[in-house]
């Protein structure tokens, strides 16, 4: 049985949080004489001379409109970085407990397991990029305290199978996160459904991928109220800007327009694929549900160097696991794809 009390750190459970200015009072004001701000103003703005709500109501009622959760149970972060560190430092004590990672996968969850002295047992992915349950169950222990699953996983692509994340879900009684960043291109359907059957799953979402919003810094970590209130005893007062958050707050009245750019996204994947199995010397362009390609490729960091030299920037996955010989390629627009496939074409000819 989960049981969250049994997982919480014992100094985070008798922390008692710092209070914030803007945490103390509710309903209205209109002298604001308690955060030591600038009263005369901004030269920007005459708000920003404000803190921000440290809690970020408006815009999480409106996240929790359109994603149908409640806006109590979640955590905006200073991008879902943030949300993997809060969610290391609050159940996983230093150098005691320990995270299990699939590689390849993302690399800050091992990042900020380091950073938080947690140690890391890796169970990688099988060759066809799904989990290897069977090695994950091995892989536990009583020190365990979070499974991080991404999917679609970076950098392969693609999505992880459904019942292996039930199965992990069901048979583990730690933390598992279901990191979706790129959910909004996938046929899969999201956990964010599944949040009130299970109580240890941990949903991360983004603003930085399909609603192009990465310069905001914004990530959204979606939990059973319990876990949010832990989360929210640890994070910084005003971690989420003003101007983000009044940013964020006008992309969500623009979701058709979000919602063309995933279609035009897949529309142009598609092309990307096509083209990309036309060129010499690639090997296999692997199934994808994100908005980029694994490529396996002859000689793939002399290509790599070739465009970059050449002003065409893709990322280098040859050193990761399971990934040899592997370029990982965003989609871009329709004439940034075509001067990529143009250059792919003419390095075999160099």
């Amino acid at each position: 049985m989960f049981d969250l009390n049994k997982l919480i750190r014992p100094n985070i459970r008798d922390l008692k949080p710092y209070s914030s200015a803007r945490s103390e009072y509710s309903g209205s004001a209109s002298v604001f004489l308690d955060a030591n701000e600038n009263s005369f103003g901004s030269p920007l703005t005459k708000w920003y001379n404000r803190y921000p709500d440290p809690l970020q109501w408006d815009l999480k009622k409106k996240i929790a409109a359109i994603k149908n959760v409640p806006a109590e149970g979640m955590l905006l972060g200073n991008g879902s970085d943030e949300c993997i560190d809060l969610l290391l430092r609050a159940f996983c004590e230093p150098a005691v407990d320990e995270i299990v990672i699939c590689p390849p996968t993302y690399g800050m969850y091992e990042v900020y397991a380091r950073i938080n002295n947690v140690r890391v047992t890796e169970v990688p992915l099988l060759p066809d990029f799904q989990l290897n349950l069977e090695g994950i169950e091995d892989a536990l222990t009583p020190a365990t305290r979070i499974i991080w699953i991404c999917s679609p996983n970076n950098p392969t692509g693609n999505s992880i199978d459904r019942e292996a994340i039930e199965a992990i879900l069901n048979n583990f009684d730690g933390l598992v996160v279901v990191d979706e960043a790129y959910i909004n291109y996938s046929r899969q359907r999201s956990f964010l459904s599944e949040l009130k059957d299970y109580p240890n799953l941990v949903v991360l979402q983004t603003f930085s991928k399909a609603w192009g919003l990465a310069a905001l810094r914004l990530g959204i970590t979606y939990a059973s109220t319990d876990i949010i209130d832990v989360l929210n005893k640890i994070k910084p007062p005003y971690n989420i800007n003003e101007a983000t958050q009044e940013l964020a707050l006008k992309a969500l009245d623009k979701l058709d327009e979000v919602n063309l750019m995933i279609r035009e996204t897949v529309q142009e994947r598609d092309v990307l694929v096509r083209g990309l199995s036309e060129v010499p010397g690639v090997e296999r362009v692997f199934p994808t549900d994100a908005n980029f390609v694994l490529v396996r490729i002859r000689e793939a960091t002399r290509v790599y160097e070739y465009l970059r030299d050449r002003g065409i920037i893709v990322r280098n996955r040859s050193n990761v696991l399971l990934c040899d010989d592997c370029l990982r390629i965003t989609v871009g627009t329709p004439q940034q794809d075509a001067q990529l496939l143009t250059a792919l074409k003419e390095f075999n000819h160099v």
